[in-house]
Order: structure tokens, then C-alpha cells, then sequence
């Protein structure tokens, strides 16, 4: 099972973003997925997670109202699209999915490599 991140890199603060995770190996579509950053020296945080229709979504209060998460079950793919980037959320961003039904779920079992976001000031 792997979980690819993409779509990271150097935007200017006011800039927009979209991350896309995509999952092999096996279906995530009964399952919730999530987004994390973490930031050198700082334990990693979370972003969002989205239920695993799509319909629940729920979002850190630092990203709250800028930040969208969504997915595609046919395509095994959830998406973060970042609006208003602010130089704070510099931060390598990692996708992660759960094997249980539960939501919210307790754990995340498995991670993503992580994506490089840099918002400049």
C-alpha cells in the first residue's frame, strides 16, 4: 500500500495550492483519509480528514475557511486545495488513511512520503 503526495512547492503568501494523494495497493473508499504538516523541530499537526463518502470534513482552526479537503473514490485520490496561503503554512504535508470505519478515526495506518510546501512572504 502506498499513498503519494503532490502537488507542493513555492507559492507566494496569498497564493493557492492543490495537494493530491493518491493511494495503491488497496481501496480507500470506505475509509477516511487525512491531512498533517509538519514543520522542522515541531511535532507533526493535523489539517483536515474527510469521511469516507466525502461528506464530513472537518479542519484544524488554523486553516479553517481557507483550506478545502475533498476526494475522488473512483480514483482512490483525496485533495487538499489551499486558498489565502499564509507564510506560516510552510510545512512538508503528508496524506494518511485509516483501515478502520470508524469516524473520526483514532489512527491513521498509513502515511504518505510528504510534500513540500513553502509560502513566501
Amino acid at each position: 500500500v502506498q499513498l503519494q503526495a503532490s502537488g507542493g512547492g513555492l507559492v507566494p503568501a496569498g497564493g493557492s495550492l492543490r495537494l493530491s494523494c493518491a493511494a495503491s495497493g488497496r481501496t480507500f473508499s470506505s475509509n477516511a483519509m487525512g491531512w498533517f504538516r509538519q514543520v522542522p523541530g515541531k511535532e507533526r499537526e493535523f489539517v483536515s480528514r474527510i469521511s469516507s463518502s466525502g461528506v464530513g470534513a472537518y479542519y484544524a482552526d488554523s486553516v479553517k475557511g481557507r483550506f478545502t479537503i475533498s476526494r475522488d473514490n473512483a480514483k482512490n485520490t483525496v485533495y487538499l486545495q489551499m486558498n489565502s496561503l499564509k507564510f506560516e503554512d510552510t510545512a512538508v504535508y503528508y496524506c494518511a488513511a485509516t483501515t478502520s470505519s470508524r469516524y473520526p478515526p483514532l489512527k491513521y495506518d498509513y502515511w504518505g512520503q510528504g510534500t513540500q510546501l513553502t509560502v513566501s512572504s
